[in-house]
């Protein structure tokens, strides 16, 4: 099998060698590759005497499999390599020759001659690459001639093989000996029984059986055996076989290996052994006393497992053809082997009683209940770790498809729980694996038994339950006329291939055994795991993919003309060439204006299109009427889940004939009523109206775009054109006007002749002045100084060393997971200096394209210090520069404040922290020189002009002018609305409301009692509930106004504001429609929190959930909620917002619902802040074929640069892997702006939960091996042996099969790890264990995007990825190493990620406090949100003014800054407000 071409240098050879003769030489190398025997002894004869001895002692251990022939191999090569002054120990030497056998090697179970064929194919392969030979042989000796000769001697012994024949052509040197003997002995590396490595350091033989022990015949007579007194034939009077138990038993195969017997080798008919001291049944002490021994009892025919002995310890028995024997306790050189048994059954118990009450958890979750559970007393294991788990995940696995075959048919199974899905990925499971004999031999199943406590009934108000109750019912009916959906099974794993049982309910109902067919169930025994775990992965797998965006029909091209009699009712007016009327008379049926009317399709499978018929007139085109169209619910985003006869209004109208009518519909308006607050939980129907196919309501008008539903807009005409207004057209063309920039107050100058100059400018709704500072895109402008940007730095190296680093070919693409690199810079910032247009020919402004002449503002990270720079400085830090730079106005992306420092009334943090969009600078930049200098005079505002707090020195500029007189600023106060958030966490999402003076959060509801806890340290004066959110809803709608401990309820009229993230897990596997998925739809927590919404009908409601909300199911869940919504009254939207837009270092996608009580104003989502990586915010939803995006108009773009992991936890102090300390000093100041907010304003000189997991020893091996380089994960791993810091040893992986996807190595090395990576299925005894590079990686590595960023490093520039409720390098969320220290994060850096400040208090032990974190929204979002209810109250407060103001909110980003809120106008049409700036800014 080898072709080991190769010689050491010169310096090697130290002694005087050993000549062979001339003919010797020429008989080894004419000699037939074949005749090994004569070439040994060719050689031997003229070796010295201890080496002749050493040859014969090696190849009898050989012979009897005492090593193996990869170490005889080795070992032969090292002697000669001594005796021929060759020095064979050298690491490189050794690290080749594993390589070699490692890649030459096939590891399966295969028969001699397809052996020897593989063997002829690998060395010709190897040939093939340039690299097995290069530069590995040695340098001859140009002063020792002996030497020298000797060199070609042990060449020209060589045996010459097809194979190094061709090498020694390829390189000119002759073979050397060692490649002469690998050709002849192919080295089977495994046993061909135990498929054990013959090599493998814990490979242990039986040390023999006592002289007084038993064959099994002679040992079951024994009288010591028999439960009956004097009754020889007792044994034969046994209906089934004989039960004994057994005690220090070993399990041997016929070589005398030690082996399991639970790798599948008794199911491939593989002769165990077993030799053991026999017991009666009866008798369960292990001791050996009394005891019968016996030797080579067997070979088994099965073994099994029983019920757990008193809960805690299984039975398990074999199984031979005399008897069945239980077994106690292994003998000590049999301990190891069975403790892996032992541990694998007790695994398997906790795993499926753990995800029987837990269904929703994840990986994490679960390897955090498997490495804190203590193994019961007796078993020869003391903990779990991950390794373990993933060691016996095939056997766990497998009990869990057991316990699912013995459930309900309608029960969810467990096999497709989020936690088995990545279970079953990352260890590569192969599902419906266990064989029908071992199904047949496992005639005692293992005992588990059933959680009969089904799940929460879902405390659900009446509409909520109608509405859920009735979609359901037409589905399933539906459903039902469908005949059901047609489930494929995979037709692969044993269980698809089975014959139907026959007896199950499921099979008595089929037509073949005689039932009525109805139920189109699958055989119970034949319940496909493969299609569960695929329709589960498919469910939450959500692809984005681009959804071409149709354009909207002309609702003209769908309609069908009619012949009409046409009658005038009714005059109004004329306006040039068109005659309006109020009313017509149509085939007799009279139509006015604000008449609804129907118009057909030429479709007859579309219903019939519904409009407001807005005017009616008569022109050359013939009797037209103006349609102001409504759209049925089923168009909107509610899509099936509709009302059918709810209409909504819409933007959209259009001229129609009049021929077009179907006839007049009875469209009613469906207000809410006076006492709609108290009406909560009350409503006994769904149903608004009665379907007589004419009547029709609406509540909203509906934006297409945004999914908005809103309360129609007011617009009254005037009493001119009562009979030609449409409310549509308006919206409309204001809309259109308002993209349109708009100049005002021309300012005359004599200086330029084609130039318009002005003072005041309007677009979109704001307003810009001369002295105002405006946002633009980042390529609106450059700068003279190109700073040093950050280059895409390529992490893939070319010289690596394969052998040393296997995996690392893998890392083929250059991006970098949590990488900023393909960030978009921030906004550019500029100060108006000049508004202008130019003049056309005819002396008159072309005011279609105004002009802006600005001052270029520098960042930090512009200057020739580049992003350096900006790391220091605060973020809103801002050089003046003389630089200008003219740019279109329709280019402006908004209005911001630039100040100079010095100018200030107040310190630059209480300015900053005033309002977003707020900037200031102290010096300004000149990029000729490179320099930072005093700002000139004119770089001052010419508003705030005077002596300020400003930091920094003025030099005598504010002295310059006369200081205005500080304006007091009049700011309202804002009410606090009261909050019930339910789900509340440890209060994250309440926090974010707390700090922008929002809301008051005066109850809570929190099943979990550690974040409850934290809720409680955080928020003395609220009052939290830690019960079930159904039992206390039910109490409330009983009217009870305490609980059980009593804690005083808040009762209907209490909550203005309800906030809260019902989690929405548990619908995997729910993909038919029938009455089990609809009982655990209708009992979800989603439901539950929809009847708190119903019945409290608080002001404002927010719903916050994974990204995957709005999607999962076909947004199934997402529609019922909204509809449930629309149905209560409520205005309402959705969107998806990404954390790292809004201040934190994280990428963290949510999904928000977002609904207003009739009379308030809809918020809007706050625009991004921060520029983020795009892969990361890819935010439109697509729903139905459309795609909806929030209502956000900067798309990526931001006013501030990324927030990196540098900027979040550089100033922590370094702690080691399992720090536990919770009180720590910093031991620094803060280094960024975001450690400067995060820390808060008052000095705090305590750290707490700067605290990290303690992982196990080999998991800390791994973290020490990973790079420190930006991008680096386990592929980065060397496949070397390291000690452990428990003092054991690890073990090199073996690479022992051909990989069809990924060929070989550079070396030509093999790089699979199981037979899968050859095409045929797993084979059970490839696992490996115990090795820096995990197995399971590179098994199943191919399926999964290389499992790219598991073991994962985070980058100093770069992002958090989604924070996980436990860290684990192979959990979901992989990349969660510290950039430079060897441990996973701490708790306070995952904190920092989601923007919790340091002062805020966590509770419980480690893993309760990252769960904490977790589960709470990113705290830098909650408060922008926030904004748009405040702007709401605003609102409401400006209704009844004269002016109107269509208001603009700022407030704070930072959490910890709660001053008042600035506010200003954005009405470009109220000129008043400009002589009134400075008292409302």
């Amino acid at each position: 099998f080898f072709s080991l071409s190769f010689t050491l240098p010169n310096s090697c050879l130290r002694m005087p060698s050993i000549s062979l003769p001339d003919d010797v030489r020429k008989r080894c190398v004419h000699r037939p590759g074949d005749q090994l025997k004569e070439k040994l002894k060719l050689v031997q004869e003229f070796l010295h005497t201890d080496a002749q001895k050493k040859l014969t002692s090696l190849k009898e251990k050989m012979k009897s499999s005492e090593i193996s022939m990869e170490a005889y191999i080795t070992k032969v090569k090292a002697l000669l390599g001594k005796e021929l002054h060759h020095e064979n120990g050298s690491h490189a030497d050794g690290a080749e020759l594993n390589g070699k056998t490692n890649g030459f090697t096939n590891g399966s179970h295969k028969e001699e001659e397809e052996e020897d064929d593989s063997a002829a194919m690998v060395s010709q392969e190897e040939v093939k690459t340039p690299t097995t030979t290069k530069a590995k042989g040695g340098r001859k000796s140009k002063t020792n001639s002996d030497t020298k000769s000797n060199d070609s001697l042990i060449k020209s012994c060589s045996i010459a093989s097809p194979a190094s024949s061709r090498v020694t052509r390829t390189f000119g040197k002759q073979p050397t000996i060692m490649s002469m003997f690998s050709k002849v002995y192919p080295p089977p590396t495994k046993c061909a029984d135990c498929r054990q490595y013959l090599d493998d350091s814990d490979l242990k033989f039986f040390q023999g059986d006592p002289d007084d022990a038993l064959d099994e015949p002679e040992m079951l007579t024994d009288e010591r055996l028999s439960l009956f007194d004097s009754n020889e034939d007792g044994f034969e009077s046994y209906e089934d076989l004989p039960q004994h138990r057994i005690t220090n038993f070993s399990v041997y195969d016929k070589r005398g290996h030690l082996c399991p017997f639970d790798s599948g080798l008794i199911e491939k008919n593989v002769e165990l052994y077993f030799s053991c001291v026999v017991k009666p049944i009866y008798d369960d002490n292990p001791c050996m006393d009394g005891g019968v021994p016996a030797k080579k009892l067997g070979p088994i025919n099965a073994w099994w497992i029983t019920g757990f002995d008193g809960g805690e310890k299984a039975l398990i028995g074999f199984t031979t053809a005399f008897a069945d024997y239980i077994l106690m306790q292994s003998s000590e050189e049999y301990s190891q082997i069975f403790a892996l048994m032992q541990e694998k059954i007790y695994m398997s118990k906790i795993v499926v009683e753990f995800l029987q009450k837990n269904r929703d958890v994840s990986y994490e979750d679960l390897l955090n209940k498997i490495e804190t559970t203590v193994p019961p007393a007796g078993l020869n294991f003391n903990c779990f770790t991950e390794d373990t788990l993933l060691r016996h995940a095939q056997f766990v696995v497998e009990q869990v498809e057991s316990y699912d075959e013995a459930g309900d048919p309608d029960e969810q199974p467990i096999i497709v729980t989020p936690c088995m899905r990545d279970l079953i990925k990352l260890a590569g499971v192969t599902l419906g694996k266990r064989r029908a004999a071992r199904r047949q031999a496992i005639r005692h199943p293992t005992k588990i038994e059933r959680d009969s406590k089904g799940p929460t009934k879902a405390t659900t108000t009446k509409l909520v339950y109608q509405i859920f109750d009735t979609f359901f019912s037409d589905q399933i009916e539906q459903n039902d006329k469908d005949g059901g959906i047609k489930r494929h099974r995979c037709g692969v794993c044993e269980v698809c291939q089975s014959p139907d049982c026959g007896k199950c309910a499921a099979c008595k109902d089929m037509i073949k055994f005689g039932g009525s067919g109805k139920s189109k169930q699958a055989c119970k025994q034949r319940r496909c795991p493969n299609l569960a775990v695929k329709e589960a992965e498919d469910d939450e797998t959500i692809e984005e993919e681009e959804v071409v965006e149709e354009k909207p029909k002309k609702v003209a091209h769908a309609k069908r003309k009619k012949q009409v009699q046409f009658l005038i009712v009714a005059s109004s007016q004329t306006q040039g060439k068109k005659r309006y009327y109020r009313k017509v008379s149509v085939n007799d049926e009279v139509l006015e204006v604000g008449d609804c009317v129907s118009v057909s399709s030429e479709d007859p499978s579309i219903p019939l299109y519904l409009a407001r018929i807005t005017a009616l007139w008569e022109d050359n085109n013939g009797k037209m009427f103006h349609a102001h169209w409504f759209h049925r619910g089923i168009h909107t985003v509610l899509g099936e889940s509709s009302d059918p006869l709810e209409l909504v209004l819409v933007d959209e109208c259009e001229d129609m004939l009049l021929n077009y009518v179907q006839e007049k519909v009875n469209v009613m308006y469906k207000a809410p009523s006076n006492n709609w607050f108290m009406e909560g939980g009350v409503d006994d129907d769904i149903k608004v109206i009665e379907d007589d196919g004419k009547s029709f309501f609406y509540q909203f008008w509906y934006d297409t775009d945004f999914a908005r539903f809103e309360t129609p807009p007011k617009i009254s005409p005037s009493e001119e054109n009562v009979s030609t207004f449409c409310c549509s057209c308006a919206r409309i063309k204001e809309q259109e006007e308002q993209e349109k920039p708009h100049v005002f107050e021309p300012v005359e100058r004599n200086d330029e002749d084609n130039k318009c100059h002005y003072g005041l400018a309007s677009f979109k709704g704001d307003q810009y002045k001369v002295g105002d500072g405006v946002y633009l895109p980042s390529d609106a402008f450059g700068f003279s100084v190109k700073p040093a940007s950050p280059v895409k730095r390529p992490h893939r190296k070319e010289d690596v060393d394969e052998e040393l680093y296997p995996e690392y070919y893998r890392k083929s693409s250059d991006y970098i997971k949590g990488s900023n690199l393909d960030a978009p810079e921030p906004f550019r910032i500029g100060r108006i200096k000049e508004i202008y247009c130019h003049r056309r020919s005819n002396g008159k402004p072309d005011e279609s394209e105004v002009k802006l002449r600005l001052h270029k503002f520098y960042r930090p990270e512009n200057t020739h210090k580049g992003i350096k720079a900006s790391y220091h400085t605060d973020i809103n830090q801002l050089y003046w520069s003389d630089e200008e730079a003219t740019v279109c106005m329709v280019d402006v992306l908004g209005r911001c404040q630039v100040e100079y420092a010095e100018d200030l009334n107040m310190s630059v943090q209480d300015y900053s922290s005033g309002g977003l969009d707020r900037f200031y600078f102290l010096e300004a930049y000149n990029a000729k020189t490179k320099n930072f200098e005093d700002p000139p005079n004119h770089a001052r505002s010419a508003v705030q002009k005077g002596k300020g707090k400003g930091k920094g020195k003025g030099k005598g500029k504010a002295a310059a002018q006369e200081p205005q007189e500080p304006v007091e600023q009049q700011t309202p106060k804002v009410p606090k609305y009261r909050t019930l958030d339910v789900f509340s966490g440890c209060g994250g999402l309440s926090e974010g409301f707390h700090q922008t003076g929002v809301s008051e959060t005066l109850w809570a509801i929190e099943m979990w009692e550690p974040a409850a806890q934290a809720f409680r340290l955080n928020n003395p004066g609220t009052t939290v509930f830690t019960e079930d959110c159904n039992v206390l809803l039910k109490l409330v709608m009983s009217g009870e106004k305490t609980n059980s401990l009593g804690q005083k309820l808040p009762q209907k009229g209490d909550v203005e504001m309800l906030c809260g993230g019902p989690p929405c897990q548990g619908f995997s596997g729910m993909n038919r429609f029938n009455s089990r998925t609809y009982s655990k739809f209708k009992n979800s927590l989603v439901v539950s929190y929809l009847s708190y919404c119903d019945y409290y009908r608080p002001k404002f409601f927010l719903l916050e959930n994974v990204r995957n909300f709005v999607s999962f199911k076909k947004s199934m869940i997402l529609k019922l909620t909204l509809r449930c919504l629309v149905r209560m009254g409520y205005q309402c939207t959705f969107g998806v917002l990404q954390a790292g837009q809004y201040g934190v270092a994280q990428t963290r996608r949510r999904a928000i619902i977002l609904a207003a009580a009739p009379g308030e104003k809809l918020p809007h989502y706050p625009e991004p802040l921060h520029v983020f990586a795009p892969r990361a915010c890819s935010l439109s939803v697509v729903v139905d074929e459309k795609k909806y995006f929030s209502n956000v108009t900067r798309g990526n773009g931001g006013i501030y640069r990324t927030i990196t992991v540098r900027d979040t936890m550089s100033d922590l102090p370094e702690i080691r892997n399992g720090a536990a300390a919770l009180e720590i000093s910093y031991n620094g100041e803060p280094q960024s702006w975001f450690q400067r907010q995060i820390r808060g304003t008052q000095y705090q000189p305590i750290l707490r939960d700067h605290i990290c997991k303690d992982m196990s020893a080999l998991v800390e091996g791994r973290m020490r091996h990973i790079p420190l380089a930006p991008g680096s994960d386990w592929r980065d791993l060397p496949n070397i042996e390291i000690r452990l810091k428990d003092g054991t040893m690890t073990k090199k992986l073996r690479y022992t099969h051909p990989d069809k996807k990924n060929g070989r190595s550079s070396t030509g090395s093999l790089r699979g790890v199981c037979t899968c990576s050859g095409g045929t299925p797993c084979d059970p005894a490839d696992r490996q264990f115990n090795t820096l590079i995990p197995w399971c990686l590179p098994h199943t590595g191919n399926r999964h995007n290389h499992w790219a960023g598991l073991y994962g490093r985070l980058e100093w520039d770069g992002f958090f990825s989604t924070t996980v409720t436990n860290p684990e390098p192979m959990g979901k969320q992989g990349r969660v190493l510290h950039p430079e220290q060897h441990r996973v994060v701490s708790v306070r850096e995952c904190a920092r990620s989601q923007g919790f400040p340091d002062t805020y208090r966590l509770f419980g032990n480690i893993l309760d406090k990252h769960r904490q974190v977790r589960a709470t929204f990113a705290l830098f979002v909650s408060p922008l949100i926030a904004v748009g209810l405040m702007s709401v109250w605003f609102w409401s407060l400006f209704t009844t003014s004269s002016l109107c103001f269509c208001l603009r909110l700022e407030t704070q980003f930072l959490l910890l800054c709660p001053e008042p809120l600035a506010w200003r106008s954005k009405s470009a049409s109220c000129r008043e407000l400009k002589k009134n700036r400075a008292q409302v800014t």
